[in-house]
C-alpha cells in the first residue's frame, strides 16, 4: 500500500518535470517572438494561452502531491530505512523540479523584460507618431491661412 503511494508521488513529480519542461519551450518560443524585428503578437497570445493552461495542471499536480505527501510523511518518517530508495529517487526528482522551476522563472523574467522593452518602444512610436501628426496638421493649418493674400492695391479703373 504504502509502495502506491511513494509511486503515485514519483508520478506526480514526473509529470510537473515534463510540464515545466513544456514551460520552458513556450518560453523559448515567447522569446524568439519578441527578439524577432515584427513580433507577432497573436502567436505571443496564444502562447501565454497554452501557457496559462500548463501553469494551472502544474499547481493541481503540485496540490495533488502535497496532499499525498502529508499522507504518507508520518509513515516516512517512523520507517526511513525501510523505505530508503523510494526517499531518495524522490529527493532526486525534487531537485530536478526545482531546477527546472528556477530556469523557468529566470525565463519568465527575461521574456517580461523584452516584452516591456517593445511596449515601451511602441508607446514612444505612438506619441512620436502623434507629434508628427499635430506637427504636419499645424503645418497645413499655417499653409493655408499663408496662402490668403489681402488685396494690396486695388484697380479703380472700369
Amino acid at each position: 500500500m504504502m509502495g502506491n503511494y511513494l509511486d503515485a508521488l514519483e508520478q506526480s513529480l514526473v509529470e510537473k518535470s515534463k510540464v515545466l519542461d513544456q514551460i520552458q519551450e513556450y518560453n523559448s518560443r515567447q522569446e524568439e517572438i519578441f527578439k524577432s524585428e515584427i513580433p507577432e503578437l497573436a502567436l505571443f497570445d496564444s502562447y501565454v494561452e497554452e501557457k496559462g493552461q500548463l501553469i494551472e495542471r502544474l499547481n493541481k499536480l503540485d496540490e495533488g502531491f502535497e496532499i499525498l505527501f502529508d499522507s504518507v510523511k508520518k509513515e516516512l518518517d517512523s520507517n526511513r530505512p525501510k523505505y530508503q530508495e523510494h526517499i531518495k529517487r524522490l529527493k532526486q526528482l525534487v531537485s530536478e523540479v526545482m531546477e527546472k522551476s528556477v530556469t523557468v522563472q529566470a525565463q519568465e523574467q527575461r521574456n517580461k523584460k523584452l516584452v516591456e522593452e517593445f511596449f515601451s518602444k511602441e508607446k514612444s512610436g505612438i506619441g512620436q507618431g502623434r507629434r508628427n501628426s499635430k506637427a504636419a496638421y499645424d503645418y497645413y493649418k499655417t499653409m493655408n491661412k499663408a496662402n490668403v493674400v489681402s488685396p494690396q492695391f486695388m484697380d479703380k479703373k472700369k
